[in-house]
């Protein structure tokens, strides 16, 4: 199995399918990409933008087109020398509504479902209430309220036999068939006969289900040709439907189910679910069956050369992240089938000083932390302090980041997933009082205990498994985490934390007769893994991120914005890590997570080289709409917004489309924030301020007219930064990842803002233009194309260019070593060598900070630009000037001469 040489992400949705892909087929061919890196394909709940919340994994999704069109994407893509990447999702599934077949059986039968253990659903919850009961937080309002109103109705689906109580019309929550003599009544010999064989169903157990379905069966019949049945049943059904509708309550307390209104969720939910999503649930991918049927169809594609290898979603929601990966490389199904490798990588979120773990069989990471480094190592480390100081003056905020994150983790275990903290304490205690010395550990000081750890967690989760194997990174990780603890708890008996260490590590049984249960114990500790990463991603990603806004270009997943830049010496040290450890990695600049496309974030980076200036200027935005200012009343999200300006202010088009953008990504904002509204209580009248601010700044021509101007000066400086973030990514170790519609300047702001339509046949234009162009004569279509930068084409080429060489020297980028250079500090350089072949890149840092000529010498030999043909021999120079490229790639033609 080849590494792919480079990936295009492709969004699928409705509006994007099958067809839609197949026609792109030749253009992604003539980019250079060797692999379409899809979005999730299979079923998804209907009208899907993302195809996360599958409701199928047997089954592709319909919205993108049928299976005719599938095969024809798979036909296209083979004849243009594309293979695909399919990202996977195994941790959760898409319930609610009435999609999910597994789901709906587990409401309709309970723990007796065939089904009840492939979700992580706790059936003997604390809330005592829920004993035997699924929570269903699908309500706008209180429960009451919704019955009173009419909101909940008990409606037969004809065509199949069945009762089901619809919420809004929207969610079905099933009825159990053991009930059905409720509503079926005796006022007719047929519906009153297949009442009571409903109600003998347990005297067929085993068989229940299959007997219930063959009873449905039969309703469906006797209904269809019986218009007498037809009538009485519509009366039974309006009895239920009709005020009061104590009938109807009485039928939806002996079900399996409880509705509820939607923020229940956060003190009594019980299942798993993705982060705090009630419509994303968890399943138990460790169980054998889960795992078979949830793989059986991509376990088809990859043997069939369908799919040449996955990205698994979220990998840090499993239980045992190693027992899954392992399990999925011997992936077959099918009896005496051999397992067929595959290109496999992970979303994996890595914390600064955090690696992957070495016994993953995986090709990688997806490259979040590639991202980051990167634009770390194109921040001016000179202007840190200065932006600080900017931002203190601007906002008020003097909070550091760290304390940020804490409050925000703190938060979300106090809040969005409280019943997850609640369900964890009680499992700890009750391990706790397996001995007499730690038996009065009662789940309150543990609550506290563990709520303390997981805010001072300092990675999003660690690893132990359940033979308790613990790698040393992770002990220490642990330690320093429960050290930070005390601090925050310091009235909790510190033998409190001494335990929770204890289990979280391992060591509560790792020696024999230790009074506990090792199963539980070890479970437990793993419980406490799959809710610290959840906890880490809302409070920092969804929660800090957006409250700290010094330079918001590094409020990225993956990234510590308490860190703004990375000195070159770190920069070569990570590719050289990266070549040893995993050198087929992705690396991404830009995904469907990103909170800012990568230009947007290449421009702002420019700020830390002139952040007196930047400061000055807000002033002045800022008295240009006081009075909106003031009736907002928030300061560090006003911050956001000029950032957000700067940084997303496009090069030409629409405007106002652009003002539309950013009142629908800074609403997202402040609700992440949640410091003035939030997704869950949203402030009106908050919003309407923001609103009539942003409105404000597009409507004073005076102040859009000064925005204009500064934003095309940071502009110019971002296309360096973006050229030269590009040209790493292309040449550095690892398989580049073109995120869709990011080979031109991508000025993408928060999503869904980057699921927008992609103008495809504007980009294959261009790319046609500029190649011919470029072949003709190379220097003067690359000084062009420099004129005319606004346009992307200089982007779009030289991408086209590189990967033209990563296809005619595939060995050199997938087996050849990496050699820093030595460059003076406004430079970064390094060479990549595979025998005689040699690939020498260099670039230019910080466009204004380090203006005018610089140069380095080279390796020994006589070496040739690919970009503009440009011939050199013992020295590279940069100018300095507009029309020159801030990197060099060159190729070494042969040794120098004497």
């Amino acid at each position: 199995m080849r590494p792919p040489r480079a990936t295009y992400r492709l969004q699928f949705s409705r509006d994007f399918g099958f067809a839609a892909a197949a026609r792109l087929a030749p253009y992604l061919a003539k980019l250079g990409v060797s692999h379409v890196y899809a979005s999730p394909y299979l079923r998804a709940r209907p009208g899907s933008t993302h195809g996360y919340d599958i409701v199928a994994h047997d089954e592709l999704n319909p919205e993108l087109g049928d299976a005719d069109d599938f095969h024809a994407m798979v036909a296209a893509f083979e004849e243009n020398g594309l293979k695909q990447i399919l990202d996977f999702v195994p941790n959760h599934m898409g319930v609610g509504g009435a999609d999910n077949p597994l789901w709906l059986n587990v409401l309709e039968w309970g723990p007796d479902s065939p089904y009840a253990g492939w979700f992580d659903i706790d059936w003997e919850p604390a809330a005592g209430y829920l004993a035997e009961k699924l929570l269903v937080p699908v309500l706008g309002e209180q429960y009451g309220a919704a019955l009173d109103d009419g909101r909940l109705r008990l409606q037969f689906d004809a065509a199949r036999g069945e009762f089901a109580v619809w919420a809004y019309d929207s969610h079905k929550l099933p009825i159990n068939p053991l009930h059905y003599s409720r509503v079926l009544g005796d006022a007719h010999p047929g519906l009153e006969r297949l009442g009571d064989e409903f109600s003998a169903l347990p005297g067929w157990r085993p068989q229940v289900q299959r007997r219930a379905h063959e009873l449905k069966a039969e309703l469906a019949q006797v209904v269809a040709s019986d218009a007498t049945a037809r009538t009485q049943l519509e009366v039974a059904l309006q009895r239920f439907n009709r005020p009061p509708r104590d009938a109807l309550d009485s039928l939806i307390r002996a079900q399996y189910w409880r509705a509820s209104h939607f923020r229940v969720a956060g003190d009594d939910i019980n299942y798993r679910r993705f982060f705090n999503v009630n419509d994303l649930a968890g399943l138990r991918i460790e169980l054998p069956d889960v795992f078979e049927h949830v793989h059986r169809l991509v376990a088809g594609m990859l043997r069939d050369g369908v799919v040449d290898g996955l990205r698994i979603d979220h990998v840090d929601g499993l239980l045992d992240p190693l027992e899954y990966l392992t399990r999925l490389r011997s992936l077959a199904l099918l009896p005496h089938a051999a397992a067929v490798p595959f290109y496999l990588v992970v979303e994996k979120i890595l914390a600064r000083d955090e690696s992957l773990p070495r016994d993953w069989p995986v090709e990688g990471t997806t490259g979040y932390e590639f991202a980051n480094l990167v634009l770390r190592t194109l921040t001016h480390a000179g202007g840190e302090a200065a932006l600080t100081r900017a931002y203190v003056e601007q906002t008020g905020e003097t909070q550091p980041f760290g304390a940020v994150v804490r409050d925000g983790k703190r938060r979300i275990l106090r809040d969005d997933m409280a019943s997850e903290l609640n369900v964890l304490a009680r499992d700890a205690a009750r391990v706790a009082r397996q001995n007499a010395r730690t038996a009065d550990f009662t789940r309150n000081l543990l609550r506290r205990a563990i709520r303390a750890t997981i805010a001072c967690f300092p990675v999003y989760r660690t690893y132990l498994d359940a033979r308790g194997a613990l790698a040393d990174a992770d002990r220490s990780r642990i330690a320093r985490a429960i050290y930070a603890a005390r601090s925050l708890e310091r009235d909790v008996d510190p033998s409190v934390f001494d335990f929770l260490e204890s289990l979280l590590t391992g060591d509560l049984v790792a020696a024999p007769r230790s009074g506990f249960s090792r199963h539980a114990a070890l479970r437990c500790a793993m419980k406490f893994q799959q809710l610290s990463g959840p906890v880490m991603a809302k409070g920092l990603e969804d929660t800090a991120f957006y409250r700290y806004n010094r330079l918001v270009s590094h409020n990225e997943v993956g990234g510590d914005p308490s860190a703004l830049s990375a000195s070159i010496a770190e920069f070569h040290d990570a590719n050289l890590q990266r070549l040893r450890a995993t050198p087929h990695a992705l690396l991404g600049t830009s995904t469907h997570d990103t909170k800012r496309g990568e230009d947007v974030r290449a421009r702002l980076a420019v700020l830390a080289e002139m952040p007196e200036r930047w400061s000055r200027q807000v002033t002045q935005w800022r008295e240009l709409v006081a009075a909106q200012s003031a009736q907002l009343g928030d300061r560090n999200l006003e911050y956001l917004l000029w950032q957000t300006l700067v940084g997303g202010w496009p090069e030409s088009g629409d405007v106002d489309a652009f003002r539309l953008r950013v009142r629908d990504a800074m609403i997202k904002s402040a609700r992440e924030a949640r410091a003035n509204t939030s997704w869950v209580a949203p402030a009106a009248t908050f919003e309407t301020a923001l609103n009539g601010l942003v409105d404000a700044v597009f409507a004073n021509e005076t102040l859009r007219k000064s925005l204009a101007e500064f934003a095309a000066g940071l502009a110019r400086a971002g296309h360096r930064n973006g050229l030269v973030q590009t040209v790493i990514k292309l040449t550095a170790p690892g398989v580049p990842d073109i995120y869709q519609g990011a080979e031109l300047w991508d000025l993408n702001l928060v999503d869904p803002d980057n699921r927008r339509p992609v103008n495809f046949a504007q980009r294959a234009v261009l790319l046609d233009r500029a190649l011919d162009s470029w072949r003709r004569n190379p220097a003067a279509t690359v000084s062009e194309l420099l004129d005319t930068a606004g346009s992307g084409a200089v982007k779009l080429l030289t991408i086209a260019v590189l990967l033209a060489h990563r296809r005619e020297h595939a060995a050199l980028f997938e087996r050849s070593d990496y050699r820093p250079l030595v460059a003076p500090p406004s430079l970064g350089a390094f060479e990549r060598a595979l025998g005689d072949d040699r690939l020498c890149v260099a670039f230019r840092l910080h466009p204004l900070a380090s203006a005018g000529p610089v140069s380095m010498s080279l390796p020994e030999g006589t070496w040739r630009d690919l970009l503009t043909g440009a011939r050199l021999d013992t020295e590279l120079r940069f100018t300095g000037t507009a029309d020159e490229l801030p990197f060099m790639v060159m190729i070494r033609e042969g040794p120098r001469a004497v």
